[in-house]
């Protein structure tokens, strides 16, 4: 498989304190790809790296072999990246379906400034919410969502700009396991249909089922990666994170 990310020897450090230390991991393109540890990792430091939040102190980030490293984050989307939080974001009192606007490729943001959604991006919102499941929210301000609403808004969101890279930050996070359940499906079949998965999670259960791959940080440093079924058997993540029967 060709690798569409790689980080080579990150480093980042806040202070005194060492965040990220000489980070290296590849992504294969069209695969589904997990980074695991526990708090303080380091892996949210590394995600807003990859996404052009932050810049290294050194190393590099390439995307399909180019050097990307330090791009801010709208250029990242424009070559194909983008990325959830792990907390949802509110967008004040836009509708679901103008939220869903910002992130067209073609005008985005502009387009609330004029006097109507394009229609090709009004059609292309509508169809992604369908696919998550909330077109009937269209409507409704933003604000007023559920928690788990908001997450499936920002998943949708994400697929305006026509990724073919996807980092979502703990999808798992605060939702129930009926939701959980929908989220993996639709990860699912977008991996399917050749979009590439790079995710942040402490839900091991949706890691295992899920993930082609899994990266494994502690204390800033990758500590281990391989399939789903290795890690489970790996002394050093039995010990570290997993935990023994």
């Amino acid at each position: 498989m060709t690798t569409i990310l790689e980080a080579r020897g990150l480093n980042k450090a806040f202070g005194g304190l060492q965040a990220v230390r000489q980070c290296s991991f590849e992504v294969s393109a069209g695969s589904i790809t997990a980074l695991i540890g526990p708090n303080g990792a380091g892996k949210t430091t590394v995600f807003d790296i990859l996404n052009g939040i932050l810049a290294p102190d050194s190393g590099k980030v390439l995307l399909d072999g180019r050097d990307v490293t330090g791009l801010l984050p709208h250029a990242l989307t424009r070559l194909g990246v983008s990325r959830t939080f792990q907390i949802t974001r509110g967008l004040g009192e836009m509708t679901v379906l103008e939220s869903m606007v910002v992130g067209a490729p073609t005008s985005g943001i502009r387009s609330l400034l004029g006097s109507s959604i394009l229609r090709r991006e009004r059609d292309r919102a509508m169809e992604l919410l369908g696919f998550v499941g909330i077109s009937e929210l269209a409507s409704l301000a933003a604000e007023k969502l559920s928690y788990g609403q908001k997450k499936l808004l920002e998943f949708a969101s994400v697929l305006m700009s026509e990724p073919k890279l996807i980092l979502l930050d703990e999808p798992a996070g605060g939702v129930n396991p009926a939701l959980l359940e929908r989220i993996m499906d639709r990860i699912r079949l977008l991996n399917e249909g050749g979009i590439t998965f790079f995710i942040v999670e402490h839900n091991m259960d949706m890691v295992m089922r899920l993930s082609h791959s899994v990266i494994v940080m502690a204390h800033g440093e990758v500590l281990v990666t391989g399939p789903p079924a290795a890690i489970q058997e790996d002394d050093r993540v039995l010990d570290a994170y997993l935990g023994r029967a």
